[in-house]
Protein backbone atom coordinates (compact mmCIF):
# COMPACT_ATOMS: atom_id res chain seq x y z
CA UNK A 1 0.00 0.00 0.00
CA UNK A 2 1.11 3.50 -0.81
CA UNK A 3 0.53 6.25 0.83
CA UNK A 4 1.04 10.38 -0.90
CA UNK A 5 2.09 12.87 1.63
CA UNK A 6 0.31 15.90 -0.40
CA UNK A 7 -2.68 14.61 -1.70
CA UNK A 8 -3.74 17.78 -2.98
CA UNK A 9 -0.71 17.15 -5.72
CA UNK A 10 -2.68 14.60 -7.47
CA UNK A 11 -4.38 14.72 -10.74
CA UNK A 12 -7.69 12.76 -11.16
CA UNK A 13 -7.85 11.02 -14.20
CA UNK A 14 -11.40 9.78 -14.15
CA UNK A 15 -13.62 7.13 -12.60
CA UNK A 16 -11.98 7.74 -9.03
CA UNK A 17 -8.73 7.04 -9.93
CA UNK A 18 -5.40 9.59 -9.99
CA UNK A 19 -2.17 9.89 -10.72
CA UNK A 20 1.05 11.50 -9.67
CA UNK A 21 1.93 15.27 -10.67
CA UNK A 22 5.54 16.81 -10.94
CA UNK A 23 4.22 18.58 -7.54
CA UNK A 24 3.58 15.25 -5.89
CA UNK A 25 5.85 13.56 -3.20
CA UNK A 26 7.42 10.12 -3.90
CA UNK A 27 5.02 7.67 -2.08
CA UNK A 28 6.17 5.89 0.46
CA UNK A 29 5.18 2.03 -0.09
CA UNK A 30 4.85 -0.11 2.83
CA UNK A 31 2.67 -2.88 4.55
CA UNK A 32 -0.94 -2.04 5.40
CA UNK A 33 -1.21 -0.89 8.48
CA UNK A 34 1.73 0.81 9.36
CA UNK A 35 3.11 4.33 8.92
CA UNK A 36 0.36 5.58 9.19
CA UNK A 37 -1.10 3.57 5.91
CA UNK A 38 -5.03 1.98 6.42
CA UNK A 39 -5.67 -1.51 6.37
CA UNK A 40 -7.27 -3.69 3.81
CA UNK A 41 -10.49 -5.89 4.50
CA UNK A 42 -11.15 -8.48 2.42
CA UNK A 43 -15.17 -8.44 1.40
CA UNK A 44 -16.01 -5.06 3.01
CA UNK A 45 -18.21 -2.99 0.99
CA UNK A 46 -17.69 1.02 1.60
CA UNK A 47 -20.71 2.77 2.89
CA UNK A 48 -22.16 5.85 1.27
CA UNK A 49 -21.71 9.33 2.85
CA UNK A 50 -25.14 10.59 1.40
CA UNK A 51 -28.00 10.83 4.44
CA UNK A 52 -31.09 9.10 2.58
CA UNK A 53 -33.70 11.01 5.27
CA UNK A 54 -32.32 14.60 4.50
CA UNK A 55 -32.28 13.65 0.69
CA UNK A 56 -36.25 12.35 0.68
CA UNK A 57 -36.81 15.53 2.53
CA UNK A 58 -35.21 17.81 -0.39
CA UNK A 59 -37.11 15.81 -2.97
CA UNK A 60 -40.29 16.12 -1.45
CA UNK A 61 -39.31 20.23 -0.76
CA UNK A 62 -38.47 20.38 -4.16
CA UNK A 63 -41.00 18.68 -5.83
CA UNK A 64 -43.87 20.61 -4.04
CA UNK A 65 -41.89 24.24 -4.94
CA UNK A 66 -42.64 22.92 -8.88
CA UNK A 67 -46.18 21.40 -8.15
CA UNK A 68 -46.88 25.41 -7.11
CA UNK A 69 -44.98 26.65 -9.88
CA UNK A 70 -46.88 24.87 -12.26
CA UNK A 71 -50.17 26.42 -10.92
CA UNK A 72 -48.95 29.72 -11.09
CA UNK A 73 -48.31 29.31 -14.39
CA UNK A 74 -51.64 27.36 -14.97
CA UNK A 75 -53.02 30.17 -13.34
CA UNK A 76 -51.77 32.77 -15.28
CA UNK A 77 -52.63 31.14 -18.24
CA UNK A 78 -56.02 31.01 -17.09
CA UNK A 79 -56.27 34.56 -16.44
CA UNK A 80 -54.56 35.77 -19.97
CA UNK A 81 -57.42 33.54 -21.88
CA UNK A 82 -59.81 34.97 -19.70
CA UNK A 83 -58.60 38.73 -20.60
CA UNK A 84 -58.46 37.51 -24.37
CA UNK A 85 -62.10 36.29 -24.09
CA UNK A 86 -63.13 39.93 -22.08
CA UNK A 87 -61.57 42.15 -24.86
CA UNK A 88 -63.25 39.90 -27.77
Amino acid sequence: MASIRNPESLVAVGDSAFQLSEKSALPAIGTPGTGGRGSILGGAVEASTVDIAREFTNLIVLQRGYQANTRVITTVDEISQETINLKR
